[in-house]
């Protein structure tokens, strides 16, 4: 199963995405991923989530394969939904989320990684919302909460990324770590946290969001809108054709194949 969730004995739930070859979620997989956070919110017993994941990257986005490989628009609507309730899960999570990233972090990555409540990231690791590439919008809802208006607004122009040791600048992320020590680094923060009384963390992270200045779900909504529009101007099929290698635009084969595959 591509997402797995195991509660630890010190009431650590650990969250790992593992999605080869490069955790571009499908549809399901975003669905997947919101239904474990949503589980750790329910139980008692998780006092904090470790949101983290194997292989080369914590995360690539979306799977556009699987859009171009779906003929009509069932699974670009599927994973907007699934992007939505994924990121909503983090941020409603009744317990705080650490996110442990390594390698890349891209598109849906970020918007998961901009709603928990502390990073940690390994030498490696890298942010970036590349959607402009792709004709899509999202994401510089969460972007903004790594980064400072203006720099957000660049990196999303120019689909740039940025370092995670460029972050720790912006106290958007707490440490940078090696690989090696990543998951130790993240589960020393969340030992801190489990070890508090989880009655009185839980009510501190509603608290939290009650006076957060940004309503994270509509904002992020309002983004998908123009996702749509783009999409019906057909604009949004011939980029991802282009980075797909498919012709769903001009109303090749790949339209029409109910196959999925993996963003690469």
């Amino acid at each position: 199963m591509p997402t797995t969730s195991e509660l630890r004995a010190d009431g650590i739930r650990v969250i790992t995405m593992d999605h080869p070859p490069v955790n571009a979620l499908t549809v399901q997989g975003w669905f997947d991923v919101a239904t474990a956070l949503d589980e750790a919110s329910r139980d008692m017993g998780t006092h904090v989530v470790v949101l983290r994941a194997e292989g080369r990257g914590f995360n690539a986005g979306v799977d556009i394969k699987q859009m171009q490989h779906t003929s009509g628009f069932d699974a670009l609507i599927g994973a907007n939904k699934g992007c939505y309730a994924a990121f909503k899960a983090v941020y409603e999570c009744a317990v705080p989320v650490v996110a442990a990233v390594h390698g890349f972090c891209l598109g849906g990555g970020v918007g998961l990684v901009g709603n928990a409540d502390c990073v940690v990231a390994s030498e490696d690791a890298y942010f970036g919302v590349p959607e402009v590439n792709q004709g899509a919008l999202g994401a510089a809802t969460h972007m903004a909460r790594l980064v400072p208006q203006h720099l957000m607004r660049t990196l999303y122009f120019t689909a740039r990324t940025i370092k995670a040791a460029d972050l720790v600048q912006h106290g958007s992320v707490l440490e940078v770590v090696p690989r090696e020590r990543l998951d130790d680094a993240a589960m020393a923060v969340a030992g801190e946290i489990a070890a508090k009384d989880t009655r009185v963390v839980r009510a501190a992270k509603e608290a939290l969001n009650g006076i957060d200045p940004v309503d994270v779900h509509k904002s992020y909504r309002f983004e998908q809108g123009f996702t749509f529009e783009l999409n019906l101007a057909g604009v949004s099929d011939e980029l991802r054709d282009t980075f797909a290698g498919t012709e769903k635009a001009a109303g090749g084969t790949a339209g029409t194949a109910a196959t999925s595959k993996e963003s690469t």
